[in-house]
């Protein structure tokens, strides 16, 4: 598996607020277990994790990894 890196846009906006990212402390986060599709870009851990509550991801076993599973 190879990894690239790329740096977002100057003007991307944050997926929970649409504050600038760069604006802050931006963290990029990418669902693998969907397909491993666009990151998602959040302004700060905050944010991040405002949107993780309000979606219920640690529910069930999203804060578990099972490599082998």
């Amino acid at each position: 598996m190879s990894t690239t890196v790329s740096t977002p846009d100057a003007d991307e906006t944050c997926a929970y607020c649409g504050s600038r990212i760069f604006d802050h402390d931006p963290i990029c986060v990418r669902d693998c277990d969907d397909g491993c599709g666009s990151p998602a870009y959040f302004c700060n851990y905050a944010c991040l994790s405002a949107h993780v509550d309000e979606n219920d991801l640690t529910a069930g076993n999203a804060c578990e990894w099972s490599p082998g599973a």
